[in-house]
């Protein structure tokens, strides 16, 4: 099989706005499941943390590596025989400027899919929880990534600190990357779906982009002796594909307006899938 790369992924996705994997960029059976599977796939997404901390202190950490690194999520599923499929990136295409993206949340795999596909079409910073920042160096190489460390404690302060340094941010010409539902979650439900992005959005000035996510293919562990050390790991299900689908650009307006028609665009793109939605 051949592996694919970065370039012709981007070449692809800015060309057709979307991409799929090709037969002969694929092993030509799915790999069962099995520990194996799971161990390797989960390397490929593991391997992009202690890269950037190694990468940093040599001062050759730079956002086209760490998206090369991040890559390592297409060509894992690729060569366990899965599928990959975006969708819709015209939409952010059409669109000349920083926007505030908003994705649903289900696994870790979507926090290391996606840095290369937004870098195609300009500089982002992305907001995670200050736990991954526990590796050597890695706190400074997130740092320099543009990463934005919440600790979830309260969320007024992490409210204030998103606000202060987004604005700031997309004002210089760099979108942002929220997960409005702040934890991975199974199901998507409004309950759950923050303001956080929307309200950063109306401040800026900027409009909101949503992003849908399928990575079912391996959800949090939820039970057995390895849920305390590789929790964010959980058995992989090679018999699903990686899906991901761009929404419309929802122009900026007032917070509310624009979480409306971001939930509502999301739910319906996800009841599409048959995946499960509280609306």
């Amino acid at each position: 099989m051949k592996k694919t790369t970065l370039e012709e992924f981007r070449e692809e996705l800015l060309l057709t706005g979307g991409y799929k994997t090709k037969d002969n960029h694929r092993a030509p059976f799915r790999a069962k499941p099995s520990a194996l599977a799971t161990l390797g796939f989960s390397f490929n997404l593991t391997r992009v943390f202690p890269l950037c901390a190694i990468y940093e202190p040599l001062g050759k950490l730079t956002t086209d590596k760490w998206a090369h690194f991040c890559f390592s999520t297409v060509t894992g599923a690729e060569k366990l025989g899965m599928n990959v499929v975006f969708d819709g990136w015209k939409n952010r295409q059409a669109y000349d400027g920083p926007v505030v993206y908003l994705c649903n949340h289900m696994s870790t795999i979507e926090t290391i899919l996606l840095p290369p596909v937004v870098l195609t079409y300009g500089p982002f910073s992305i907001v995670a929880k200050r736990s991954l920042l526990h590796l050597p160096f890695l706190e400074k190489a997130a740092a320099h990534m543009g990463m934005v460390a919440v600790g979830r404690k309260s969320p007024r302060e992490d409210l204030m600190h998103i606000l202060n340094v987004g604005v700031e941010r997309i004002k210089s010409g760099s979108s942002f990357l929220i997960f409005p539902q702040g934890t991975r979650q199974n199901v998507f439900s409004r309950k759950q779906f923050s303001s956080i992005g929307t309200k950063l959005a109306e401040k800026a000035g900027c409009p909101v982009v949503p992003i849908v996510v399928d990575t079912r293919c391996q959800l949090t562990r939820e039970k057995g002796i390895l849920r305390k050390v590789f929790k964010d790991f959980g058995p992989l299900d090679t018999s699903y594909d990686i899906r991901c689908s761009c929404g419309p650009v929802i122009p900026h307006g007032k917070s509310k307006v624009m979480q409306d028609a971001a939930f509502d665009w999301m739910a319906g793109r996800l009841e599409e899938w048959n995946m499960p939605v509280e609306r």
